[in-house]
């Protein structure tokens, strides 16, 4: 009789440690997994904001009149060179347009609110790649003393915040719904020096 108890008793323990083992493997894989998709968010925002930032840098660059078109909160459409010196189109001003589409664009991925961000050099080449999961971004203008403005001929500094979420929904692993907690925030001011 006590032999059957032995076996039980060590049965139940075993089979505690293998469900603990086996708990530890789910929560490092998710953990694991969270890591992984945080660090694509950082990489895509900083991907964007680069993109912009190249683009930003060159407002008004060789222009003597206003350089700024548009500036609203989700579109900016400015006067730059944008072509690198020794190139064939080197000295050619450029009117360059970003703005956000909406969430209908936006294919391959299965996050209903990401969004493609557009760029149109000179009203005719219309670039928008893949959404990189961005679901926001909003264009603050300021003027020299930092204080928001609308004017075009004031603005002297320009605010990108962008928001980023996973291009697929994150399910967690303790409640098995989707996490819809998971997302970048990133801020850029960008202090064009020919405006």
């Amino acid at each position: 009789m006590n032999i059957l108890l032995d076996i039980l008793g060590s049965s139940i323990i075993g089979g505690m440690i293998l469900l603990m083992v086996l708990k530890l493997n789910i929560f490092a894989s998710n953990a694991n997994y969270y890591s992984d998709n945080e660090l694509k968010l950082q990489q895509n925002v900083k991907t964007l904001a680069e993109i912009l930032n190249y683009d930003l840098r060159k407002i008004g660059y060789k222009r003597d009149t206003t350089s700024m078109i548009t500036a609203q909160p989700q579109r900016i459409k400015f006067f730059a060179e944008l072509d690198a010196p020794g190139t064939g189109g080197y000295g050619t001003i450029d009117m360059v347009e970003y703005f956000l589409g909406d969430s209908t664009e936006s294919t391959g991925t299965t996050n209903l609110r990401d969004k493609i961000l557009y760029r149109v050099v000179n009203n005719t080449d219309t670039t928008g790649g893949s959404s990189l999961g961005l679901v926001d971004l909003k264009f603050s203008y300021m003027n020299a003393q930092g204080n928001t403005t609308a004017n075009l001929d004031s603005i002297r500094y320009i605010k990108a915040e962008f928001w980023v979420e996973p291009q697929d929904a994150l399910t967690n692993y303790v409640t098995g719904q989707a996490d819809t907690t998971v997302f970048t925030y990133w801020e850029l001011t960008i202090y064009p020096r020919n405006i």
